[in-house]
């Protein structure tokens, strides 16, 4: 696998990819940023290991990987956040066009309301899920010290929970499509229990 994207991994560049991709997700949800993050912690993993074949200067450090995914999460939540608050009677004629994102709207908004901001973190995991929160968010002109402390908190699981498995695979499984794609079942898993939660969570507990 090194073999394959030791280019990428092997070069700062890695970074400012990983950054990105997880900058501009909140409007394409398609972009691989969960995959780049845990490819590039599977590389660290499996190069700074003992039976790692690159030197640890040739791949991603895992603490700057995290704080680059955490970082460009939040960031790119606060941009969608900021557009959607201004974009005003446009964006609210979006989500009126579509009933799960009014629900999503409406249960966001008590959350955030009453402190309840968990569902903030859970809809990070979840497919979308973090476009609806952020773009909810500004749409309903919730304030930043309502959203922001939980969008930090949401960023900040996600990078850790993301580099920490493929970190992980990497060092168990070794520099593998298998150690990646181990991981990448445990980031896929985590967005469907959110996703599960997003769907089963009562107005009444926000």
């Amino acid at each position: 696998m090194l073999e394959s994207v030791g280019t990428l991994t092997g070069s700062p560049w890695i970074y400012a990819i990983v950054a990105v991709s997880i900058l501009f997700d909140v409007f394409l949800p398609m972009l691989p940023s969960g995959l780049l993050v845990i490819t590039a912690a599977t590389a660290a993993a499996a190069g700074t290991g003992a039976a790692g074949r690159m030197a640890a200067h040739e791949v991603p450090d895992i603490l700057a990987l995290g704080l680059c995914a955490a970082t460009a999460s939040v960031l790119g939540d606060l941009v969608a956040y900021r557009l959607a608050r201004r974009g005003g009677a446009r964006f609210d004629r979006v989500i009126a066009r579509s009933r799960r994102l009014t629900a999503a709207q409406e249960r966001l908004g008590s959350a955030l309301a009453r402190g309840g901001g968990i569902l903030v973190i859970i809809a990070r995991f979840a497919p979308a899920g973090r476009s609806v929160v952020s773009l909810g968010s500004g749409a309903a002109h919730r304030t930043v010290r309502e959203f922001l402390p939980w969008s930090v908190l949401a960023g900040v699981i996600w990078a850790a929970y993301s580099v920490g498995m493929g970190y992980l695979g990497g060092q168990w499984l070794g520099a593998t499509w298998l150690a990646t794609g181990v991981s990448l079942l445990a980031l896929l898993a985590a967005g469907s229990l959110a996703a599960y939660l997003m769907r089963r969570r009562p107005a009444t507990a926000d």
